[in-house]
C-alpha cells in the first residue's frame, strides 16, 4: 500500500544531521565531500549554528572551519570505525589494529628487527580477519591527526621506540591508541562523505 509522505515546510527547523553522538560524534555533511572530515567539536558547534542560520535564510555555507580530510590510509580506518559506530569495543579494536600497523610502518623500534615482527604481523592478520577490514591503498598515515594540545606524539613515539619486549610494545600501543580514541571521542566531530545539498 502507498504511504503518505509529509514534506517539511520552509519555516520548520533544518533536518538534524546527527548520526551518532557517542562513542564518537558522527554527522552527515551538508556539502559536497568525497572524504570523511575530522573537525574540533568547538568548530563543529560553530559550523552547525552557521548551517542553521543559512538554512533559514535559504543560502549556502560560505566558509568551512579548519578541519582534516581523512584521505589515503586514514580513509579506510575511518570507514571501519564508522561501520562499527555503535559498538565501542570493536571501534577500539579497529584503532588498536591501526596502531599496530602504524608501529610497523611509521615507528622506529629495535624490536622490529627481531622475530617480534612476525608476531605483530600475525596479530595484524588475525585482527583484520576478525574485524573484516582491509586497507586497499599503500600504507601511509593510518592513525588520525590530533592537535598537539591534546596528545604528545613525540612522547608516544619515544615510548614505542624504547619498548624492551613484545608484551611491553603491545601494552604501549594499546594504551596509546586508547588514549587517542578517548581524545577523538571527546574533542572531535566526524562528518561523513556526502553529495552537496
Amino acid at each position: 500500500m502507498a504511504k503518505i509522505l509529509k514534506f517539511r515546510e520552509g519555516t520548520e527547523s533544518p533536518p538534524d544531521n546527527l548520526i551518532t553522538l557517542k562513542p564518537w560524534e558522527f554527522r552527515s555533511a551538508g556539502w559536497e565531500s568525497r572524504h570523511f572530515i575530522q573537525m574540533l567539536r568547538s568548530q563543529s558547534a560553530t559550523l552547525e549554528k552557521h548551517r542553521k542560520e543559512t538554512w533559514k535564510k535559504g543560502t549556502r555555507l560560505s566558509q568551512m572551519p579548519p578541519h582534516f580530510k581523512l584521505t589515503g590510509s586514514m580513509a579506510y580506518t575511518i570507514q571501519a570505525i564508522f561501520t562499527y559506530r555503535t559498538n565501542e569495543e570493536k571501534m577500539r579494536e579497529v584503532y588498536y589494529l591501526a596502531g599496530l600497523i602504524d608501529c610497523m610502518i611509521n615507528r622506529v623500534t629495535p624490536l622490529l628487527r627481531t622475530d617480534v615482527i612476525k608476531d605483530i604481523y600475525k596479530k595484524i592478520m588475525t585482527l583484520r580477519a576478525f574485524l573484516n577490514m582491509t586497507w586497499y591503498s599503500s600504507f601511509d598515515q593510518v592513525l588520525f591527526p590530533l592537535d598537539a594540545v591534546f596528545f604528545n606524539e613525540y612522547e608516544y613515539r619515544n615510548r614505542i621506540s624504547e619498548a624492551l619486549s613484545a608484551r611491553e610494545l603491545y601494552h604501549l600501543i594499546r594504551e596509546g591508541t586508547d588514549e587517542m580514541f578517548d581524545i577523538l571521542a571527546l574533542e572531535y566531530t566526524f562528518y561523513t562523505p556526502a553529495r552537496g545539498t
